[in-house]
């Protein structure tokens, strides 16, 4: 999945988050991009659609 312009993307920290551990996701055409709200500089992981869809089924297991 090509990940677009991170600065085009709308980034929104987890409510799971806290000070000492930041995760931000946003949406992104097909899929989710996730990154350290701390250190947004540091890079983005990509998803795709499916793969996100997993990834949530399986934390809310």
């Amino acid at each position: 999945m090509l990940v677009p312009n991170p600065d085009a993307l709308e980034f929104r920290t987890s409510s799971y988050s806290d000070r000492s551990n930041c995760v931000a996701v946003a949406d992104a055409p097909g899929g989710a991009v996730v990154r350290d709200s701390k250190h947004p500089e540091r890079g983005q992981l990509p998803f795709s659609a499916p793969e996100w869809a997993a990834f949530l089924r399986t934390t809310k297991a």
